[in-house]
């Protein structure tokens, strides 16, 4: 039996793929812990065993940001300020609980550098794979500013001598899709999505489903300032759709059904395609039950993402601020239209996310990162 420590940032979309892997490693028999934001990693993975590690104050990202802006942005108030303030929770969690190995967060920083100081070994948990794909390349002065703030933060709490990336540990990284979606890439274990039985709570009115194509539209959990005027354009479509729409802009017709907060995972196997902005989470959900996507990114790794759905044929990519009712009608149509060859694209890479093992392999490639090390 092995000790590991998982390290997540407080955000869903990164926690959520990690849950599965925690509830296979205990299934195997081992111990496992978790740093992080105490009540959402509680919310989402149950009795688990927490490390809470402060976080730094919110700092509300303007909407209207993009592209360069928003990512530095990103970096300049989220994950570098995170990284500082989960580092003395991180280290603590270390010393208490004594892990063999750790998991950690391609966004929660301070877990990479702190076991690469204390001579840990880590994977990387890729949740996206926007960053595998150095995201940065066509904004060098950006890329340049995020990796001198990356060498100040190792300075600081890594090892002052070292030259890891916290964001790429040395011992593997772990991408939650695979090469039919993303693209080969060199250095990388694709485990698929990791998908679990979450439970819902959400009451939803399933005798509103029929017969009728119905897609479902959902712009994710951090989009509800920017998105009123995108719904409203996919509600005009006169396509049937279950709408996620917490900011309640919509109302309820024959064709539309708009709920603050939908049951997404029971709903996928019911809907034709879906409607999203290119969250990582969002597309491998839809993809792991063959439905087809119309991509609509808004910032940060969701153009990377939509731009795979495009190549690999599973999809539309549409412009988020952009898009009237007529570009979405055209769009959902031709995903929705069996001679598009889009469902049979998405079904493809379906099959592949669920050939890789998600959960499974993850927990069987933290497994080999002990054995390796025991007998280094």
């Amino acid at each position: 039996m092995s000790r590991f420590l998982l390290v997540v940032p407080p955000l869903v979309g990164h926690v959520n793929p990690v849950v599965g892997v925690a509830a296979e490693l205990v299934r195997r028999g081992h111990e496992v812990a978790w740093a992080g934001h105490g009540e959402l990693i509680t919310r989402l993975a149950g009795a688990a065993h927490v490390y809470d590690c402060a976080l730094p104050p919110a700092t509300p990202r303007p909407p209207e940001l993009r592209g360069a802006a928003a990512l530095k942005f990103l970096w300049e108030e989220g994950f570098l300020p995170l990284a500082e303030s989960m580092a003395p929770g991180v280290e603590a969690a270390i010393e208490r609980f004594r892990p063999d190995a750790l998991l950690v967060d391609q966004q929660a920083v301070a877990g990479g550098l702190i076991a690469d100081r204390l001579g840990l070994p880590w994977l990387t948990s890729a949740t996206t794979s926007a960053e595998l794909t150095d995201p940065l390349a066509s904004m060098p002065k950006v890329r340049d500013w995020v990796l001198e703030r990356l060498a100040a933060l190792r300075a600081s709490i890594g090892d002052p001598d070292g030259s890891t990336d916290p964001r790429f540990s040395p011992h593997g990284v772990l991408a939650f899709t695979t090469a039919e979606l993303a693209g080969e890439m060199r250095g990388v274990t694709f485990v698929g999505p990791s998908i679990g039985d979450r439970e819902s709570e959400v009451d939803f009115p399933w005798d509103w489903l029929d017969h009728r194509p119905t897609v479902l539209v959902t712009l994710g959990t951090a989009n509800v300032d920017a998105g009123a005027r995108f719904l409203t354009e996919c509600a005009a479509t006169g396509i049937r759709a279950v709408v996620a729409d917490p900011a309640r802009v919509l109302s309820t017709s024959d064709t539309v059904l708009p709920l603050p907060h939908v049951p997404q995972l029971d709903l996928l196997p019911k809907m034709d395609a879906v409607v999203c902005h290119g969250g990582h989470n969002t597309v491998c959900e839809a993809l792991w039950h063959d439905l087809p996507l119309v991509v609509a990114p808004i910032r940060d790794d969701q153009p990377v993402i939509a731009e795979q759905v495009a190549e690999a044929g599973a999809g539309v990519r549409v412009r988020f601020t952009k898009a009237t009712a007529e570009h979405l009608r055209v769009a959902i149509s031709t995903v929705l239209d069996p001679g598009s060859g889009m469902r049979a694209n998405a079904a493809r890479i379906g099959r592949s996310f669920r050939a890789a093992g998600g959960a499974a392999a993850a927990a069987a490639q933290l497994e080999a990162l002990i054995t390796a090390g025991v007998h280094a």
